[in-house]
């Protein structure tokens, strides 16, 4: 089941929800190349969602500081995602590309579940903190 953004999944900052989105978007086609069987795609799709996760989580912690919202949580959630993220990169580039449908749907999954759980759980703790703020601010 694809990833869908919902008004719900809001943190109530434009920055952080756009990467939200965006990284939906990039995991949802993860999926579709998974399907397709194709390492060298994969690969590159893997690098791209690497550097987007960096991108994101750095924007995360300078907006966090700057309206004062206590990141340590979610900066140690951060490495431990980026952590389990190159292991199984790793582990896929290894397969090139012959990867069965349970480990397929086994690292999608994953991927699905840490977004999605990780907003919830974490960055929803700085809603009522960003609520104070404009909806644009970019720290």
């Amino acid at each position: 089941m694809a990833l869908a953004w919902s008004n719900k999944l809001s943190v109530g900052n434009a920055i952080i929800d756009s990467e939200h989105r965006n990284l939906m978007v990039m995991v949802n086609s993860i999926e579709a190349t998974f399907k397709a069987g194709d390492g060298s795609a994969l690969s590159q799709e893997l690098e791209q969602v690497e550097y987007w996760l960096c991108a994101h989580f750095q924007n995360e912690e300078r907006i966090a500081a700057a309206v004062g919202f206590d990141f340590a949580s979610n900066k140690l959630e951060h490495q431990n995602l980026l952590r389990e993220f190159h292991r199984m990169r790793d582990e896929l580039h290894t397969l090139h590309g012959a990867w069965s449908d349970k480990v397929a749907k086994k690292y999608y999954q994953y991927l699905c579940d840490w977004i999605t759980n990780h907003v919830i759980e974490e960055d929803m703790l700085m809603k009522p903190v960003l609520k104070a703020h404009e909806y644009n601010f970019c720290g």
